[in-house]
């Protein structure tokens, strides 16, 4: 095949959830796939999942990133490498903020050593995991990509703010094409419910929180604040359907590989484009699944926006993506997936949860 078929891609944290779906969409568009991911925060089951979806088998590489000597191994074996997409990092807010140095070290130091391979290596493309924290508390909460960045809410916020300040500057003095990718809140799992989110210990993520109190793995749900500036004074999010965001990565690089970027580091938010209320979501879930959530009303959170959503026109106009899933495709999607795991507890739960 020719043009971008067939070319090799690394995935970092690719049996993590979003990494995941990214490589089931690569796969699907006709790109070799290989993996990085050490497992200590994913579920390697998640490759079973893939294969059953794609046919495929991925490689994957047991390698901690922060392990330079490991990571450039890794690239020594595959020198063939395109491009990159990097998820592999921490991700907890609430963790974060109770251990600041972990999330530092980890994100930081992998992303760094990443880099130092991309460039020995003359890998010309690279798609870096970013988050709509890095907006911090914004003074609009519909943000564009030119929204200027506020002081981040969380440590873990403060790793992608720094994260794309250094794949920037990494571009401008290399010449390497990149992408940032803003996401919001993904969420939902692959309709073929092969493969989903699978958090470790307590849910961070509410649509994870909202499924197990549903299935009865966790007795009670908090909703953290009711006092906000919002119509129903819940926390204002934007949810995104996590195969839709895969689907973005896949466009990016191939936005990459076709030389259409205009400068060397672009940025893209990932959004649905809708704001949603944290009380709207359970009302959403509800309605879709027939199940009556218990949850309970507390106070506000550690770290917390009040409000933001996404302005996704660019990534519309500019990537030609198109997010076909719905809130409700989402809940519904997410509903089959936790029944899935409640009814596979020796293959998933035994394993650890997923974090990066």
């Amino acid at each position: 095949m020719s043009g971008f078929f067939m070319q090799k891609i690394l995935v970092t944290g690719g049996c993590g959830y979003i990494g995941s779906h990214t490589i089931v969409d690569l796969i699907e568009n006709g790109y070799d796939v290989i993996s990085v991911d050490n497992n200590s925060r994913s579920n390697p089951n998640m490759f079973s999942g893939i294969e059953k979806i794609t046919g495929k088998k991925i490689k994957n590489y047991k390698v901690d990133l922060c392990n330079y000597d490991d990571t450039f191994a890794i690239f020594l074996e595959n020198a063939d490498i395109k491009g990159v997409i990097h998820f592999a990092a921490y991700k907890s807010v609430e963790e974060s903020v109770k251990d600041p140095l972990l999330y530092f070290e980890n994100n930081i130091n992998s992303l760094v050593n990443l880099l130092k391979c991309v460039q020995e290596f003359k890998v010309p493309n690279f798609v870096f995991s970013s988050s709509c924290t890095v907006y911090g508390d914004a003074d609009d909460m519909t943000v564009t990509e030119s929204t200027p960045l506020m002081p981040a809410e969380s440590p873990y916020g403060m790793t992608k703010q720094m994260g794309e300040q250094i794949v920037n500057e990494f571009s401008k003095s290399t010449g390497l094409r990149s992408i940032l990718l803003r996401y919001f809140n993904p969420a939902g799992a692959h309709p073929s419910t092969a493969i989903g989110e699978m958090p470790l210990g307590k849910p961070q993520n509410l649509v994870p929180a909202i499924t197990q109190t549903a299935i009865g793995r966790i007795p009670k749900m908090f909703v953290h604040g009711t006092d906000y500036v919002t119509r129903d004074g819940s926390c204002i999010r934007d949810y995104i359907h996590v195969c839709d965001l895969a689907n973005a990565h896949t466009l990016a690089l191939k936005y990459l590989e076709e030389g259409r970027n205009n400068s060397l580091c672009e940025i893209f938010n990932l959004g649905s484009g809708n704001g949603v209320t944290v009380l709207e979501a359970i009302h959403a879930f509800e309605k879709v699944s027939g199940v009556k959530l218990n949850y309970e009303t507390g106070p506000r959170r550690a770290g917390d926006v009040e409000a933001i959503y996404a302005n996704n026109d660019l990534a519309k106009n500019t990537l030609s993506w198109k997010p076909k899933y719905s809130l409700e495709d989402i809940m519904s999607t997410a509903w089959k997936w936790e029944q899935f795991l409640k009814a596979d507890e020796t293959v998933f739960r035994s394993q650890p949860g997923e974090l990066n």
